[in-house]
């Protein structure tokens, strides 16, 4: 299943992500919080997630409940990225990366260790 989410609605999918099964109005007061939005823009939101299918509405009280993974999320946004920006080429994601920053030796072995697993 491919659900492209926007920016704004990931928004509404990370405070499901973090806090599990949420109502609409503990989204609402979350993201009011966070981000400054009225209940209005963020029910209107929810639904758009509700309509792709990355949300279920249970009742009672319109409680969400993600049907789509942080996981799912982060390979399809990074699938779009390697294609978009990369030509499909995702050792040139990687050289970007990995040369634009002083990386930790913890984090060299974590990356060998990611590649020896490939191998």
């Amino acid at each position: 299943m491919e659900i492209k989410l926007f920016d704004s609605e990931l928004k509404i999918m990370n405070v499901l992500w973090k806090n599990g099964d949420t109502t609409a109005k503990e989204i609402a007061d979350t993201l009011k919080e966070q981000v400054g939005w009225s209940k209005t823009t963020t029910y209107t939101l929810i639904k758009r997630c509700i309509d792709k299918g990355a949300i279920e509405r249970i009742e009672p009280n319109f409680v969400c409940h993600p049907l789509v993974t942080v996981e799912h999320a982060r390979e399809l946004e990074t699938t779009e990225l390697i294609n978009k920006m990369y030509n499909g080429a995702a050792d040139q994601l990687v050289a970007s990366i990995l040369g634009r920053r002083n990386l930790l030796p913890e984090e060299i072995k974590r990356l060998k260790d990611i590649v020896s697993k490939l191998e």
